[in-house]
């Protein structure tokens, strides 16, 4: 399994180009020679320039043509969109022929993807759609706080509707296999409530009864170490201070949240269940800086980290 890891360059006018070569330019030379950019050459030279960079990106870039480019920074375009999906779509087929061995992406603009007529709710949704999978999770890691999530970018009314006992039953299975390829003998693993304090015996809603409960007793039937559902106004605390390994987050926001409070430059976004590895920062476009050369690049960083510590799971 190749150990290059393939950086794709997120949407062009956002600050995907800078945080990319600024993470390129910070690596050990022998990282270095284990790295490639899928994005577009004439705009990274661009992103090197902005963020005075002295860097030689000869036989480091996975070069595709964007009409125009470099294009205006911190501009919504469709041509920016579809250049972003081309990216990920050339590096999802390098990955699956094992020419790399993880993906590490950029952020993307949805609303460009969507004009360029590319229709994913974002990165995790397209990678499923590009490599065929039946399911991917979004698991959002730090270092004292690890969440994964039953659905993501829907509606909380659809998220209600989506948090089935055989769908959090397998969201529970995905976490706590993926943690334990990357050194979790036993994962302890609590499931949140989807309603204020579980329900409250019905009080509040019986979908934590009807629903959490009886995947949570099905996981521990399987020898998984699961507990719940636990009330999401203190679950996310308890696994913060160190009570459990995971928390199965019912929705986007009930996930999101309190990695964001502890977590906000240092979380790296992961997709479970893909038949090929991918890690991400887990920030957007920020329009509103790029182009300046003040993109901070230290959630790049700790994604590129966790894709080697993946890539040499597989190794080993």
């Amino acid at each position: 399994m190749s150990e290059i890891i393939g950086i794709t360059m997120g949407d062009p006018a956002g600050v995907g180009p800078e945080i990319s070569v600024r993470a390129l330019a910070e690596m050990s030379s022998e990282d270095r020679a284990r790295t490639r950019i899928y994005g577009n050459l004439v705009t990274l030279e661009a992103a090197k320039t902005v963020s005075g960079l002295d860097l030689d990106l000869t036989g480091h870039v996975v070069d595709l043509s964007i009409d125009g480019a470099p294009l205006p920074w911190g501009q919504l375009s469709p041509v920016a969109g579809d250049a972003a999906f081309r990216f990920i779509e050339r590096a999802v087929q390098d990955a699956q022929a094992g020419r790399i061995g993880c993906i590490v992406t950029a952020p993307i603009n949805k609303e460009a993807l969507n004009l360029a007529g590319h229709h994913y709710d974002g990165h995790t949704g397209m990678l499923r759609s590009l490599t065929g999978a039946q399911a991917a999770y979004m698991l959002l890691a730090s270092e004292r706080l690890k969440v994964i999530h039953v659905s993501t970018h829907v509606s909380l009314k659809e998220a209600i509707a989506r948090a089935t006992t055989e769908r959090v039953l397998a969201t529970i299975r995905a976490g706590h296999a993926h943690l334990q390829r990357i050194g979790y003998d036993s994962p302890r693993i609590a499931v949140a409530g989807i309603n204020p304090h579980c329900g409250e015996n019905g009080l509040f809603g019986s979908e934590d009864d009807d629903q959490i409960t009886p995947a949570v007793a099905a996981a521990r039937a399987e020898g998984i170490d699961a507990y719940g559902p636990i009330s999401a106004d203190t679950v996310f605390h308890r696994a913060y201070s160190g009570s459990f390994d995971l928390v199965v987050a019912q929705y986007h926001d009930q996930g999101h949240i309190p990695i964001k409070l502890v977590a906000f430059d240092t979380a790296v976004n992961v997709s479970v269940e893909l038949p090929i590895d991918r890690t991400s920062v887990d920030h957007g476009t920020a329009f509103d800086i790029a182009g300046k050369g003040i993109a901070n690049h230290g959630n790049m960083n700790e994604a590129i980290a966790y894709a080697r510590k993946l890539v040499a799971g597989k190794r080993s």
